[in-house]
This record gives C-alpha cells, sequence and structure tokens, in this order.
C-alpha cells in the first residue's frame, strides 16, 4: 500500500466511523464534491496537508488523530 492509498482508506473509515457519505463530507469540511471524488478515485495522487486538514476539520479530528493509524504504519518508502 502506498501513502495515497493509505489516505483514501482513512477517509473512507473516518465517513463509515462518523457516520457520514463523502457527499456530506465535501458540504462539512468545504471542499468541493469533485474534490472528495477525485481523491476516492485515486485521480489525485497528492491532495495536500491543506486538503487534509480541511478533511480533518470536518471529521472533528486533528492531523495527528488522522495519521495515527496502523494504515499509515510501516508504509513503503516513496523516494528511492
Amino acid at each position: 500500500m502506498n501513502t495515497s492509498q493509505a489516505v483514501v482508506r482513512r477517509i473512507r473509515e473516518l465517513c463509515k466511523e462518523h457516520g457520514i457519505t463523502p457527499n456530506a463530507l465535501s458540504y462539512i469540511a468545504a471542499i468541493p464534491q469533485s474534490t472528495i471524488k477525485s481523491i476516492l478515485n485515486g485521480e489525485s495522487a497528492n491532495p495536500g496537508i491543506v486538503t487534509i486538514k480541511k478533511l480533518c476539520d470536518g471529521f472533528d479530528i486533528t492531523l495527528i488523530d488522522f495519521f495515527d493509524t496502523p494504515l499509515f504504519v510501516g508504509l513503503d518508502q516513496e523516494i528511492k
């Protein structure tokens, strides 16, 4: 799994935990639905930290909460 895939899985996991759809998340986080769709469909290779922060705000969690999960532990190094 790479970082982009881990981000997608984490967003889907948090949507499920919070009982919201990606469309609802886009409204709550003030991110266009097209951006959320692009991230979740793997079309956005790098959503950027500002976007991740807005998602965290929508989930009412910190960036640390977002990344502090086994999904991000042991990811393959992407620069070789």
